[in-house]
């Protein structure tokens, strides 16, 4: 017998080749609840706003309930308000939109309510001065990479950094027109936040990368600031043959 034939008679016992999954065959996340830390800034409130307004069930942290509570009842769609542990520990899904030099203290104090939690960071480490906006670099590499450090007991993904918060919170717009980049560890937990991206109309959530590349994807909202000035504009991405 010829090595071919050898070769041959092994495959033919062999079990079948799974075929490869569709990278556009994303969960339901319908029924998960979203927590929102920093909920009342513009950026996490213009998140709030377009989940609920897709039936997410919504809830917004601060430092303090009664902001929250405010924020909340000016959002309307079941959006709820809390303090940021009671958000944390009532939410399936955790998204991190609070200032950045907060982030790492906000963190290190939810470690216990965050445990066991996918945490979404979309925290830009950014520097300004006369010559507009400009990327800070984390000594962790990044901000989810910081979160990630000091969460060990949860599973952080990095995700919804270049939101127009203007767009996301202006009723009139029915669409937002961008892409998401979403990086993480675990193909579950980045096809879980994808779907979520997916759930606001116009919005795709795209698989980036690893955490080790938050940075890059952190930094590009400098230059996204730098083009919105310039051309007056609330600028975001598409990735294209995807």
């Amino acid at each position: 017998m010829t090595s071919t034939d050898s070769a041959r008679n092994a495959s033919v016992g062999a079990p079948a080749k799974a075929p490869a999954k569709d990278p556009w065959d994303l969960p339901d996340v319908s029924g998960l609840v979203v927590g929102v830390l920093g909920g009342t800034g513009p950026q996490g409130k213009g998140l709030a706003y377009r989940l609920a307004k897709a039936g997410q069930k919504v809830i917004i942290g601060s430092r303090a309930a009664d902001r929250a509570l405010a924020a909340a009842e000016e959002l309307g769609h079941g959006v709820e308000g809390a303090d940021n542990a009671e958000t944390a520990r009532r939410s399936d899904i955790v998204i991190v939109a609070v200032p950045w030099d907060g982030h790492g203290k906000t963190l290190e104090s939810l470690r216990e309510e965050l445990a066991g939690k996918l945490v979404v960071d979309c925290v830009n480490p950014l520097g300004f001065d006369k010559k507009g906006a400009y990327a800070l670099k984390p000594e962790e590499g990044s901000a989810a990479e910081q979160a990630a450090a000091l969460l060990p007991d949860s599973r952080v993904a990095a995700a919804f950094h270049h939101l127009s918060a203007v767009l996301l919170q202006d009723p009139e717009i029915d669409e937002i027109d961008t892409d998401v980049m979403v990086l993480g560890e675990e193909r579950a937990d980045v096809e879980i936040v994808q779907a979520l991206a997916g759930r606001i109309p116009g919005m795709r959530g795209v698989f980036a990368g690893r955490l080790r590349g938050a940075h890059q994807v952190e930094s590009l909202v400098a230059n996204l600031i730098s083009v919105n000035r310039r051309y007056k504009a609330h600028a975001g991405l598409r990735v294209t043959d995807v």
